[in-house]
């Protein structure tokens, strides 16, 4: 059997890292996902095309369907390597066939099913293909167009393919930098691509096909009769409408579903096969479930186009349905939507304090440096491992916005006394004439020489056991799997500023509280997905770090007289509220 074709784990050393940046937003994907499907079902419902008006002397014909409610048919099940099939007296060709099968009822008896084992010929064996012919008819009539009961008005079938192409799987490109021939070899071996595509390995030379095995082959009738206009179909059903052309009705809809077909129970077929197993199904299929199988495939796509959705995580969101609990899944969805709203208030109020703030006075100053320059990194590992342009321009837009804020905390300054024009940083008046600047140093300085040694450590031990594609790859994803502990650093001088000052004087709690919030959903996601140890624990690490707050607020008496670390001070305000509350006495005297 071919290797699951979704990995979703993985980058920080040689592949954990995407799964930490999609473990956060999983629910919000499925919640994605749900809502476009939604949305496309009942927009084609309401906003299908109109019926043009027609000649009022002519009247409109309304076409409907062939067959009637619970009426009996035969169904004939071929497999064949030709995708046109006529050689209905081949007994061997005939796998499976059923009689009195009651058309749109829901009773046992309309579902029919078959497991078997199929040798696979030396044909196909070598890349060769094979395709399933069904075949419907009402009971007693037959399919063969060469017998004298045949009417064409009786019967109706679809061809399926039932061997498919995907690309070959490609050679691992990394290696050992430091030449470990065991780990050389490691890299020879094939890794499985997600969805005929590999994010870490650029395409050279052209693509190798392979066929590979469908085990389960699923036939729905589709419920429907609904009296469509002959020139207004709705457009989603419409490529799917089988029409007689004498009579201009149309057969039952015959739908192949696959919509639980994963690409990881695809089997590999190449010469060392000599058995498949095949599990077949023929049932009925109501329109709502159908259209919405529909949509959500359609809604799929359009996620990958715009590069929103890495290959092979559809797979990983059918998984999540099939394997998962209902109820946790209903509440993962509820609280990724809240997660998507607090993620919004928290970088609304965090704009509009960068926006507004004038003095840098109780602000730490290098923890904006080290925000920007963690953004900067996860910018470049992203652009070194191939992701999708949305993402991308999502890490880019974030780099942008941590720039400004260094603007905003210092001055910056354009030397154009080289021949390189060059930035230059300096510290605002309001930042380094107190106390805050100094505590600050002290603070990055002690946390700095932890975070070098975890650093030289990781980078180290990932040298050492780990396979990367270029010196370049081993500097970024060290550096990647580091950021979360740049998180600890950014947080911590902050503490430390306001155990020195004894004071935690009109902290920004709003923004605060929204962020916190998002906490608690994260540690929810903790417990129900999947997720490597490193992320699971600094989800925990702002948990720590907010209950250090809230005991700094409990043990510290407000200092009115302070200026917080985002430039206000209580007496400001209070000042504010007395020269108002004096103009509005002035106003009433007057």
């Amino acid at each position: 059997m071919a290797p699951p074709a979704s990995e979703t784990a993985a980058v920080v050393d040689g592949g954990d890292g995407q799964q930490q940046r999609q473990a956060g937003g999983f629910g919000q994907a499925i919640t994605g996902i749900i809502r476009i499907a939604v949305f496309c079902y009942f927009a084609s419902k309401f906003f299908s095309p109109k019926q043009k008006p027609s000649d009022p002397s002519k009247p409109s014909h309304l076409m409907s369907n062939l067959f009637q409610r619970g009426e009996p048919m035969d169904m004939w099940f071929y497999l064949s390597e030709h995708e046109k099939f006529n050689d209905f007296g081949n007994e061997g060709a005939l796998i499976w066939h059923e009689t009195n099968i009651p058309y749109a009822v829901w009773k046992p008896e309309s579902t029919r099913t078959l497991s078997m084992t199929y040798y696979p010929s030396e044909a196909l064996k070598n890349n060769g293909s094979l395709y399933a012919h069904v075949f419907f008819a009402r009971s007693g009539y037959p399919i063969d167009p060469n017998d004298p009961e045949y009417q064409p008005l009786n019967c109706f079938g679809k061809t399926h393919r039932v061997a498919t192409y995907l690309p070959k799987r490609k050679a691992d490109k990394k290696k050992s930098l430091l030449g470990n021939p065991k780990d050389d070899d490691e890299s020879n071996v094939e890794v499985e691509e997600v969805d005929g595509k590999d994010s870490d390995l650029k395409d050279e030379g052209p693509v190798e096909w392979v066929s590979y095995w469908k085990p389960n082959v699923t036939i729905n009738l589709v419920d429907d009769f609904t009296r469509y206009p002959q020139h207004g179909v709705p457009p989603n059903i419409d490529p799917y409408l089988l029409v007689e052309p004498s009579t201009v009705n149309y057969y039952p809809t015959v739908f192949f579903n696959e919509f639980w077909l994963l690409r990881d129970k695809l089997i590999l077929i190449n010469e060392t096969v000599s058995e498949l197993p095949l599990n077949l199904e023929v049932s009925p299929i109501s329109m709502t479930k159908w259209q919405l199988f529909q949509q959500i495939d359609q809604s799929f796509q359009i996620h990958r186009s715009y590069g929103s959705m890495l290959d092979g995580e559809s797979d990983e969101l059918k998984r999540v349905f099939l394997e998962g609990n209902p109820y946790l899944l209903g509440v993962t969805m509820f609280v990724s939507m809240l997660h998507s709203v607090f993620d919004f208030l928290a970088f609304k109020n965090d704009i509009q304090f960068w926006n507004k703030n004038k003095s840098m006075e109780g602000l730490s100053a290098k923890s904006v440096v080290l925000n920007f320059m963690c953004q900067f990194i996860i910018f470049l590992y992203l652009l070194d491992n191939d992701t999708s342009w949305m993402i991308l321009a999502s890490s880019g837009v974030g780099v942008c916005i941590e720039f400004w804020k260094i603007g905003k905390a210092m001055r910056i300054e354009v030397d154009r006394s080289g021949m390189i024009p060059r930035l230059r940083f300096h510290d605002r008046e309001s930042y380094a004439s107190n106390k805050t600047k100094e505590y600050d140093d002290i603070a990055i300085k002690f946390l700095s020489y932890v975070l070098l040694l975890l650093v030289v450590g990781f980078s180290i031990y990932s040298l050492a056991y780990e396979r990367h594609k270029s010196w370049y790859s081993w500097i970024l994803s060290s550096l990647t799997s580091c950021v979360y502990m740049f998180g600890f650093i950014m947080m911590c001088p902050q503490l430390f500023i306001n155990y020195k000052l004894k004071s935690v004087a009109h902290l920004p709690w709003r923004q605060m509280t929204y962020k916190f919030l998002n906490t608690i959903i994260d540690d929810l996601f903790a417990f129900v997905i999947k997720m490597p140890m490193l992320h699971r624990l600094s989800v925990f690490r702002d948990d720590v770090i907010f209950l250090i707050y809230l005991y700094q607020r409990w043990v510290y008496p407000v200092d009115k007289t302070r200026v917080n670390e985002f430039g206000f001070g209580g007496e400001d305000e209070s000042v504010d509220t007395k020269k108002i509350s004096d103009q509005e006495d002035d106003k009433k005297t007057n």
